[in-house]
């Protein structure tokens, strides 16, 4: 099973759209996934592992970014659970830039009012990266400009699996009823609990699948694919993705 992450509810958004920086509705929570890191390298004939450094300057430009529009929620996608089967001396490289963000950028987003939280299956993560996470989280907790959650070693049919089997593990006890089983209480067992759902879904790199992310949250997300590759994407990228959100309708089935 899965170690689920529970993020606390401590930033005041509606599911829809928050005010941004000039006024205007935007996304509240604003999910990305980060692709594109191996083909920027490979297109300059470098090292992937140059693409996920580059890759890295990309998420320090997107947080600031979304601070800067009054963006409450942003969760990245920074490595799935089959990513591990990447080769070895990849994921190694991915793991090492980690421990460096970690401890790099910890000093910065506690000064900008970003809480950290990831959420994914820790036990597959290195003693001292879990110790780093953990270490970062402590001190980020009390902040509430922006809810910054990186899924690490995840994947989202997993955590559907997790919660359903805390939900039979409740049922056993003769804790819960089928009764009981919403989509409230069910969305309240996943790792995301006590976040809202994105409202807007950005994968740059020009794929257009979702990639085993956030599948039940995602439902009613809108959906912008971007044909740039994540180590340019930037803080003109995010606000252009936002500007399109804003001339969407969103019905959520219902006509307009």
């Amino acid at each position: 099973m899965s170690q689920r992450q529970t993020i606390p509810a401590v930033l005041k958004a509606d599911n829809d759209a928050a005010l941004i920086a000039d006024g205007s509705l935007a996304p509240a929570h604003i999910a990305i996934i980060m692709d594109g890191n191996g083909r920027w390298a490979k297109a300059r004939g470098l090292p992937r592992s140059v693409g996920h450094n580059h890759g890295a300057e990309a998420v320090r430009r997107t947080v600031k970014a979304a601070v800067a529009n009054g963006i409450p929620y942003l969760t990245l996608f920074g490595f799935s659970s089959e990513n591990w089967k990447r080769p070895k001396s990849e994921v190694n490289d991915l793991m090492g830039l980690l421990r460096f963000y970690l401890r790099r950028e910890i000093d910065e987003l506690d000064r900008n009012g970003v809480r950290l939280q990831v959420i994914g299956e820790r036990a597959k993560l290195g003693a001292d990266i879990v110790r780093l996470i953990e270490e970062s989280e402590a001190r980020t907790a009390g902040n509430s400009k922006l809810c910054l959650t990186i899924a690490l070693s995840y994947g989202g049919r997993a955590e559907l699996v997790d919660a359903a089997q805390r939900a039979m593990q409740a049922a056993i006890a003769g804790e819960l009823t089928p009764e009981q089983m919403t989509e409230a209480h069910f969305g309240s067992l996943l790792s995301t609990a006590g976040t809202p759902d994105p409202d807007l879904l950005i994968r740059t790199s020009g794929e257009k699948r979702i990639s085993n992310f956030l599948l039940w949250q995602c439902a009613y997300a809108e959906f912008i694919f971007i044909e740039k590759h994540w180590p340019d994407f930037d803080a003109e990228d995010l606000k252009a993705a936002i500007d399109e959100f804003r001339g969407r309708t969103r019905r959520y089935g219902a006509a307009s």
